[in-house]
């Protein structure tokens, strides 16, 4: 059996820990048993890479003995499984005070693919490995067949074996700090990592709580506990609340929301109905139609069970617009709620459904259908920036004004928003209410990069190619990985190589639904194509999926209407004609037309929103490949300049 650390019923898994000089002295045949206990799959070539390598690794060990008295009291651990993943870092060195992640390949000179790998490992433990918060977390990436300290690429230190014990020693240290521990490394829950959307969703749902994740935890529980105050306080008032959560992409306006829902106190509030109370005294509403399907094949289809948590907008307008039925929940939560459609759009979107008379917004819509709800009850908006991609919904935050001023009790409604909501209500006669915890500011989707908004609001703003390197070297240094390429085969198999051994990771080809191009380098990306695109089984499913619909074969192409929402861990973005960097400015060049374009107010700043969403797709990298067109040799140059490290 592997060796295994147990706590409260917790088991960290890994081949082999002990001391340095444990280690140093154990016969290589007894190590390569362990790890071939923990690794039953173990190919002969991964036997034979550890027969080779573990050697090195303990001679390496001797060496460092021998020069640091302190070393004695080091820890070397093999094959240590990530907890919640699939993932085993090939060896980890408790040094003082550092924690050194090296990953070993079997060649004499690393791809882009092997250095990403390596950053990540290094990358997760930083953000996510409660031991190594404060510590220095050094990554190594070891082509076994190479020899001397090759030096440091983006933000890794390349070397061959026989170099590791310069490295150790070169490494800073602290005479009054002991290394860490390997009980406190391998204890109970030290190591966990922020969920994906669906990861959250499925956790909420079945456990009606979230894992503790302290940046997380410290991003968004204000907002949380001011939304549970305000609730509490229209609860005891008998009054009608609309709160606006605002948040720029990634920083977990959706996750709080999904919270906000679950959150038990809300059944103590509930009031009565005919002498009961309601079933569910909230409702998370998205009109957003992917996540809805992604969510609903998670936890409706063969991979959960039960009743489903999240409703579509569109369902919700449709049954409460064409009778007078009150709604049970006294807490409505309306996420991407910036986006909500004007009245000419609700109109076209429901002209088939008997019985519905049009003339109003969504927004109209929900406070009609809250001033229903007897006692009490709140509105929670939920507010994206600058990611409004569809016609009708440029109206933004104004339609939610003049829905609430049209309110047929407007003194009984509040509104609570971030201060740079209150523009929006200026010289309205409805009181507004600032509180900063309604603005979540930090990014979470990208792990413990705060600079990916920046960067795409920088490169979408035309900045010049110096600013943006400036922050590109941020991204690097928090190990967020922005790839580039003019060939689609060498942009797929770096996905490829970099997520091998992470089969519940999940990437995809993703392209604007406007460019006229792509299709003739295999990516289809029109709406005939994109339409029969199943979201739940392309986000859900393993690569081994016999209908072959998951999205890390890379065939299937997602525009930004599919990828608005729910999350990839990396995106492979195929740049189009739709978007061209021509003259030192960004333009909308062979564009397919709008429908409906009459409707449209600025269709380039929809094309600048579309890229936006794309941009911020992934948790770990993006990588993009711009068609090797003449005309976009000049995109090509400005992103590459701008940052994105050329692949190949």
């Amino acid at each position: 059996m592997p060796d295994e650390r147990s706590d409260a019923g917790y088991t960290a898994i890994y081949g082999w820990e002990s001391s340095f000089p444990r280690f140093r002295d154990a016969q290589p045949r007894v190590i390569r048993g362990k790890l071939e206990e923990i690794i039953r799959e173990a190919s002969p070539q991964q036997i034979s890479a550890w027969d080779s390598s573990i050697p090195q690794l303990q001679r390496e060990v001797g060496e460092v003995l021998r020069r640091d008295d302190a070393a004695t009291k080091y820890t070397a651990i093999l094959e240590y499984e990530l907890p919640m993943e699939s993932r085993r870092p090939d060896v980890i060195f408790l040094l003082r005070p550092t924690v050194m992640v090296l990953e070993l390949k079997g060649k004499s000179k690393p791809t882009v693919a092997d250095l990403d790998q390596a950053a990540g490992y290094a990358r997760d433990l930083e953000c996510y490995h409660r031991e190594c918060h404060g510590r220095p977390v050094v990554s190594v990436l070891v082509p076994t067949q190479a020899s001397g300290y090759l030096g440091e690429r983006l933000g890794v230190h390349v070397a061959g074996p026989d170099a590791l014990d310069d490295l150790i020693a070169s490494l800073p240290t602290t005479s009054t700090e002991a290394p860490l521990s390997p009980e406190r490394f391998l204890s109970r829950d030290a190591y966990c990592p922020l969920p994906t959307l669906v990861q959250a969703a499925r956790e909420l749902f079945q456990k009606r709580q979230l894992r503790w994740i302290e940046r997380a935890h410290a991003a968004t529980e204000p907002a949380v506990e001011e939304i549970g105050r305000i609730i509490r306080d229209a609860h005891a008032t008998g009054s009608r609340r609309l709160i606006l959560l605002a948040g720029i992409p990634g920083s977990g306006k959706t996750l709080v929301g999904l919270r906000v829902v679950h959150e038990h106190y809300l059944d103590d509030l509930a009031s009565l109905r005919n002498g009961k109370k309601p079933t569910a005294t909230a409702v998370f509403l998205s009109g957003n139609g992917p996540l809805i399907q992604v969510l609903q094949y998670e936890l409706l289809g063969a991979k959960g069970g039960g009743k489903v948590f999240v409703r579509a907008v569109k369902d919700y307008v449709r049954k409460y617009s064409v009778s007078n039925a009150v709604p049970p929940e006294h807490v409505l939560i309306f996420d991407e709620a910036q986006r909500a459609f004007d009245a000419e759009q609700v109109q076209e979107k429901h002209k088939n459904t008997p019985g519905f008379t049009g003339g109003k917004s969504e927004p109209e819509h929900f406070i009609e259908f809250a001033e229903r709800i007897p006692d009490w009850c709140v509105v929670i908006a939920l507010i994206g920036t600058g990611q409004h991609i569809h016609i009708g919904e440029e109206a933004g935050l104004g339609l939610w004004r003049t829905a609430i001023e049209g309110a047929r009790e407007p003194v009984r409604w509040l509104v609570h928003g971030p201060p740079d909501s209150r523009t929006v209500f200026d010289r309205s006669r409805l009181p507004f209410v600032e509180s900063s915890a309604l603005s979540l500011n930090k990014e979470l989707r990208f792990h413990a990069t705060e600079d990916l908004h920046h960067f795409v609001g920088s490169i979408l703003q035309g900045e010049s190619t110096q600013d943006n390197r400036r922050i590109t070297a941020r991204l690097e240094r928090a190990r967020y990985q922005l790839r580039i390429s003019r060939n689609l085969d060498v942009a797929r198999n770096h996905l490829r190589s970099l997520y091998e051994s992470k089969p519940e990771a999940r990437f995809g080809l993703l392209a604007s639904s406007r460019d006229r191009d792509l299709a003739s380098f295999g990516i289809l990306n029109g709406f005939q194509d994109t339409k029969r695109v199943n979201f739940g089984p392309w986000y859900g499913e393993e690569e081994e999926d016999p209908r072959g619909r998951s999205c890390r074969l890379l065939r299937d192409c997602v525009t930004e209407f599919g990828a608005q929402g729910p999350e990839l861990d990396a995106a492979l973005l195929a740049w189009g004609t739709d978007l061209r960097w021509a003259d030192k400015k960004w333009s909308s060049g062979k564009t397919r037309r709008y429908q409906n374009s009459h409707r449209v107010r600025d269709p380039h700043q929809l094309r600048l929103n579309a890229y936006r969403v794309l941009l911020t797709r992934g948790r770990d990298a993006t990588v993009v490949f711009v068609p090797p067109l003449p005309e976009m040799d000049e995109t090509y140059d400005y992103l590459a300049e701008s940052g994105f490290l050329e692949l190949g």
